[in-house]
């Protein structure tokens, strides 16, 4: 059977160096190290329900948020629901986000299915951030009706076969950024690598994160060797 854990990437306030949370990524164990898993749709969901409960547990009050990436179809798992929900009674009061993925799902869900959903989520304290704008599933269009709802969004460099400095992807950054504004919503740009990237991106005014800020550690539970 697949062994799985979370990784942890702590989110920095680059003004201030402080750790404000931490981004929790799932990796696989495979004969060549931790690797993020080929498919997504693939992992068990009470696999992934149990783990985001025992992980949560070892995070406890150190922070003030902590977020979980999560694609559409485990978004409406109800085993995965319900974990979410019991991991942010666990980190009270730390808040505990939810990221919406864009990845392909294995089903079609309505706006209204999805919206449903996160409305649940918000109503038991937990934010919503809509993850990789711009992306697959998460285009203006397919998040329009989720914006209301959402606290965060992200724009992932790392998504396009590009660099910030690429004129078009200014343009990208620029129109999420109205977005963000529009919705009164935090914005923040990923994918930052290195000092170039990171004086760059600090002409657009906005939160930044990546591998130049922090990358992700893993988090052992107990009984793990």
């Amino acid at each position: 059977m697949p062994k799985y854990r979370f990784f942890a990437q702590r989110q920095i306030n680059t003004a201030t160096n402080a750790v404000l949370g931490y981004e929790l990524l799932i990796k696989e164990l495979t004969p060549d190290g931790w690797r993020l898993p080929s498919s997504f749709i693939d992992i068990d969901t009470k696999v992934f329900a149990n783990l985001l409960i025992e992980t949560t547990k070892i995070l406890g009050q150190k922070v003030r948020y902590c977020s979980v990436n999560v694609n559409r179809d485990q978004l409406m798992n109800t085993d995965i629901a319900e974990a979410i929900i019991e991991s942010q009674r666990q980190l009270y009061p730390t808040k505990l986000i939810v990221e919406l993925t864009e990845d392909v799902s294995e089903r079609e869900y309505t706006p209204t299915e999805i919206k449903e959903q996160l409305e649940r989520f918000v109503s038991k304290g937990i934010q919503i951030s809509l993850d990789d704008v711009g992306t697959g599933h998460n285009q203006f269009e397919d998040i329009e009706d989720f914006l209301p709802l959402a606290s965060e969004i992200k724009f992932a460099v790392q998504n396009f076969k590009s660099t910030i400095q690429d004129p078009k992807i200014k343009q990208k950054v620029r129109f999420w950024n109205a977005i963000s504004s529009e919705y009164n919503i935090h914005l923040v740009l990923e994918g930052i690598e290195d000092q170039a990237d990171n004086q760059l991106s600090q002409s657009f005014g906005i939160s930044r994160q990546g591998y130049f800020f922090s990358k992700p550690q893993l988090l052992s539970l107990p009984g793990d060797k």
